[in-house]
């Protein structure tokens, strides 16, 4: 008996020295350079969210460049969400089944290749072309990031600290993609805007096989395929019936039988789930009352800002004739509230607010911010008349999505947490590709509306331009005030209470 005493703890240190079985993390604790993995995670997701306005601000020099028209201009930035939205789940699904570090890794070198070929497209039909693979594969990279982020981060103060920050990424990622497109474009060339991924993706990559840890998860999920091609094809219609809408009236076929395919598909996809033995989207990740609002809110907060950010950027340099470069520093002030309420908001008024006052009040201030802008004219100044309205959405945006983000991903089972990050990803890239569709399409009907009867002299046109901005931005506000009362209704009263993953489960791996 003495002999088996002695041995136990010699074994248990063997046991640590020698770590997990081959194929699995060590689950006992966070490891310790963990703030290390959220800089490597969050410099993926800034590449990936920026990537989504950054060719916003090139697009009129690579329209000149390319020649395309101001109707297909859309799908440089549709196609990426297209297949970033329709993919997101089945990336989600395929980092649980896989390994969270390989799967992030792939989508890293995937999504670089994918901007090089980009940023050497000869015609706008392979610029299209790479955009989409860069949202195939962004698709896998970030849900693969923010499981990895849940997982890294279980102590409840550092998980607050480590998603406001996130958060801040999250939405202040578009602006910057603003800014920093605006220099690319400027100083060097608008495929630039694409090159400049191959730096994000080397460093991230480099950083991610040095800090991250190797592995599959334990129990690995099964890939419910009959889901993954309900909810790709259904996400795909909704999106492409969207989009379609722009060049061909809402009663054609091709608009509407699209539409109606998605819903009938995403329908089917929700008895699928139901049914499935190891469904795509488990249930029990979306039923919860504070994730439904969480999914919601990204779902309509980036429907009301993605499709913003182009029209506002076509006002600033069509309209009152600014530089690519003055542009993007029109956005700054923005960000900078906007990552301060984020960070503010997740640290001190979540725990002891909950989401139910913070989310709506975001919401009802983003919705100001759309109906102030309405009010821009050929006349309007930058100080006076521009930045007010952008500080006001800075500061909704920024109590939106820490909190949403947050709450969409605690207290999952551990070999959810990849599809539960998808869904927050798909939440508010699907949210951001309709919204940028359906305000494009109100905004180009509109300022042909306007025209009718009246001359098309060179002001003429410049004022349809401004109703189009004009009434894409009440659309925006009516996003957000939809939100506003969604939110209002759906989240519970009070500090968070959505319960962590049962005692007796094995945590995720940390860095997996």
């Amino acid at each position: 008996m003495a002999r088996r005493s002695s041995e136990a703890p010699a074994a248990a240190g063997r046991a640590r020295a020698t770590g997990p079985p081959s194929g699995q993390d060590d689950f006992s604790e966070p490891p310790a350079h963990r703030w290390w993995v959220l800089c490597v995670i969050g410099l993926a997701q800034l590449m990936v969210v920026l990537d989504a306005t950054i060719v916003t601000i090139a697009l009129p020099s690579a329209q000149r460049d390319l020649g395309f028209s101001d109707g297909d201009r859309q799908w440089v930035v549709t196609a990426y969400a297209l297949a970033f939205g329709s993919l997101l789940l089945f990336g989600g699904r395929l980092a649980d089944l896989v390994g969270r570090k390989r799967i992030f890794l792939i989508g890293l070198v995937g999504f670089a290749a994918a901007s090089a070929i980009g940023g050497a497209a000869p015609s706008f039909e392979i610029l299209v072309m790479a955009r989409a693979l860069q949202g195939a594969f962004g698709a896998i990279l970030a849900p693969a990031a923010l499981s990895l982020l849940t997982t890294t981060f279980t102590d409840s103060r550092e998980r607050a600290k480590a998603f406001g920050i996130y958060g801040a990424i999250a939405g202040a990622g578009a602006a910057v993609g603003l800014l920093l497109g605006g220099i690319l474009t400027e100083y060097l060339d608008w495929r630039w805007c694409l090159y400049v991924n191959l730096i994000f993706a080397f460093i991230a990559f480099a950083g991610g096989m040095r800090l991250l840890r190797s592995g599959a998860p334990p129990g690995r999920a099964h890939l419910d395929i009959p889901g993954t091609l309900l909810v790709s094809g259904g996400l795909f219609c909704i999106v492409y019936g969207f989009s379609n809408a722009q060049r061909h009236s809402w009663s054609t076929p091709s608009t509407w039988g699209f539409l109606l395919t998605g819903t009938i598909l995403l329908a089917a996809f929700v008895w699928w789930q139901l049914r499935a033995r190891h469904p795509l989207l488990p249930m029990r990740v979306v039923a919860d009352r504070d994730r439904g609002a969480s999914f919601i809110a990204m779902f309509l907060s980036g429907a009301g800002m993605f499709g913003v950010f182009l029209f506002l950027t076509y006002y600033l340099q069509r309209t009152l004739g600014y530089s690519p470069v003055k542009t993007g520093l029109a956005f700054l002030p923005m960000v900078a509230l906007l990552v301060i309420a984020s960070v503010t908001t997740t640290n001190v008024l979540v725990p002891k607010l909950g989401a139910k006052p913070i989310v709506p009040t975001g919401m009802l201030l983003a919705a100001g911010a759309m109906g102030w802008m309405t009010a821009l004219d050929g006349n309007s100044t930058y100080v006076a008349h521009v930045m007010p309205p952008l500080l006001l959405l800075g500061l909704g945006l920024g109590l939106i999505f820490a909190t949403a983000m947050n709450l969409a991903t605690a207290g999952n089972k551990p070999a959810d947490a990849g599809v539960a990050s998808a869904m927050v990803n798909t939440s508010q890239q699907v949210g951001g590709s309709v919204g940028t569709s359906l305000l494009n399409t109100l905004a180009t009907s509109a300022a042909t509306s306007y025209l009718v009867g009246r001359r098309p002299t060179p002001g003429a046109v410049a004022q349809a331009q401004l109703h189009s901005y004009a009434v894409a931005y009440w659309w925006s506000a009516g996003f957000f005030a939809f939100g506003f009362v969604v939110t209002f209704l759906l989240f519970r009263p009070g500090p968070p209470r959505i319960a962590e993953s049962a005692p007796d489960e094995s945590p995720s791996p940390a860095g997996q």
